[in-house]
């Protein structure tokens, strides 16, 4: 083996994965933060022009419906559609929101799934 070589490491490799490990280390201490930041995000959904709202976290968690008197006029069937209409608004606002924050997190890495 010539010398310097080592097992194919040279100074330049051992920096990179310095680098990359440090990097991996501020992301998941962003992910961290940004875990706690979601718990306590509430996103809106709406049905019906506001009959019906949906608020969850930016983990989906459910934290509450708010139903209209004028909706619950609407008939059962009408109310039903406008809840599932509000929770899927809800749902695509919380994931798009979880989306957009990851990548703000994870930009620059080129993480394989994300």
């Amino acid at each position: 083996m010539s010398q310097g070589q080592g097992f194919g490491f040279g100074l330049g490799k051992m920096k990179e994965l310095t680098e990359a490990f440090k990097k991996a280390q501020q992301v998941q201490e962003g992910a961290k933060r940004l875990q706690e930041e979601l718990e306590v995000m509430e996103l809106e959904g709406e049905a019906g022009g506001g009959l019906v709202k949906v608020v969850l976290s930016g983990n989906q968690e459910p934290r509450r419906v708010e139903i209209s008197a004028d909706a619950l006029n609407e008939g059962a069937d009408v109310l039903s559609d406008l809840v599932c209409t509000a929770m899927k608004n809800a749902y695509e606002k919380s994931t798009a929101t979880m989306r957009q924050r990851m990548e703000e997190l994870t930009g620059g890495l080129n993480l394989p799934g994300l």
